[in-house]
This record gives C-alpha cells, structure tokens and sequence, in this order.
C-alpha cells in the first residue's frame, strides 16, 4: 500500500506533492504544462489535485491499512476565481462522519464518506471547492 497518494503514477506523472506547510495538505506546483487557452490552470488540473486531496486525507486518517478498497463515486466542484502558479489544497470531514466511516467498515464491511477540499492559489485565491464522495469497502 502507498503511504501518500503522491506516489500514485498518475498523480507523480502531474508533479502532485505533499504541501509543505500545514493545515495545507497537497500542491500542485506551478507549470506552464497546467495551463488552459486563458493561462490559467486547467480545471481538470484543479480537479485531479482536489481528488488526490480527498485521497491523502483519507489515507492519513484511515492508515495505509491494506485489506480495504475505496474508489471514487461522485466529485463535485465549484470553481471560484482563476487559478494562477501554484496550487495547494485544504480537506475537512467532521471527525463524527470518520468515525461512523470507521464503524460501517467494522459492522458491514463497506461505508461511504464525503471529503469537502477548497484549493487556493499561490495569490491567495479561493479558486475551487469540491466534495470527494468515496465507496471504501473491505476485501475479505
């Protein structure tokens, strides 16, 4: 199991890496690879950093516990402002839904969680709010 969602091929091939300073979790750094016909970043830019977000969050929050699968089911985004140069990320779950998380996978073996992500650019733009919804499910 991959102790950071950095690690993933497709989020490593995007430059993706833990943020430096917290309560920010992920950044995408800036790249003239990330922009759109606009020379902002790229909404399915945005889009991949929020959902690799919702990943590392739950990832920390879980531990890298092998034996459970989550997939993504839904993501919904809001974009806000533009985004120029680098991107960070921010995630919050109220820790009574990670517990009832914790407590679905004990007593059924599957449970459902929304991750709520906002990401901010370098500037301090609020440039994108999203919530991940993810099936994680045990594997027997």
């Amino acid at each position: 199991m991959k102790h950071s969602v950095t690690e993933l091929p497709f989020n490593s091939f995007l430059g993706i890496e833990t943020a430096s300073e917290a309560p920010q979790l992920l950044r995408l750094p800036a790249g003239a690879q990330y922009l759109n016909h606009l020379g902002t970043v790229h909404a399915s830019a945005q889009l991949a950093l929020a959902e690799a977000s919702s990943g590392e969050f739950l990832l920390r929050a879980l531990g890298s516990a092998s034996g459970i699968v989550p997939v993504v089911r839904r993501l919904e985004a809001k974009f806000r402002k533009p985004a120029n140069g680098a991107l960070t990320s921010t995630v919050s779950t109220p820790p009574d839904i990670l517990e009832q998380l914790r407590s679905d996978l004990a007593a059924k073996g599957r449970g459902m969680i929304s991750v709520a992500v906002e990401l901010h650019d370098e500037s301090g733009a609020h440039t994108l709010s999203a919530t991940v919804e993810w099936f994680i499910t045990r594997i027997q």
